[in-house]
């Protein structure tokens, strides 16, 4: 597991940026998931009250909490805002799942001094690692790619 990989999930609190209202996305899938594993999940969404049962935030700072992970969860072109916003609320580490990662984006990730993981499945990562995550993951581990 990389460096950061192993930052991020070692986080108790992870604030998500990319859930879905309607409820059948990869963010709304990864609150449930996560939840299960035992972390707090906090969910920014600019216009939701509340998703899946959780009350929404606006913005990173409202979650106050700078030790949390952000995993953004959204198309690649409105990743630079939620980069901006977690850098200005002092969050470190952020995973941009697989989808939400751009060149750009993970070079103004590096400039706004982020931690940055991407590129990668985060249900691969956060333990416990379960079902077709836990083979893929078992795969990695044998060609020496995890």
């Amino acid at each position: 597991m990389t460096l950061y990989a192993q930052h991020f999930v070692d986080r108790n609190h992870i604030i998500i940026a990319g859930v879905s209202r309607k409820g059948n996305k990869f963010g709304n899938s990864a609150v449930k998931e996560l939840q299960k594993r035992g972390f707090t999940i906090s969910i920014v969404h600019p216009t939701a009250n509340a998703i899946d049962g959780l009350q929404c935030i606006r913005s990173c700072k409202e979650a106050g909490d700078s030790n949390a992970g952000l995993l953004v969860v959204l198309p690649p072109k409105n990743v630079p805002e939620v980069l901006k916003d977690a850098a200005a609320a002092g969050i470190k580490n952020v995973w941009l799942q697989q989808g939400a990662e751009s060149p750009e984006s993970i070079t103004l990730a590096e400039s706004l001094g982020l931690e940055c993981v991407s590129g990668k499945c985060i249900l691969m990562y956060a333990e416990e690692v379960e079902g077709i995550h836990k083979f893929h993951r078992t795969i990695l581990h044998w060609f020496g790619k995890m």
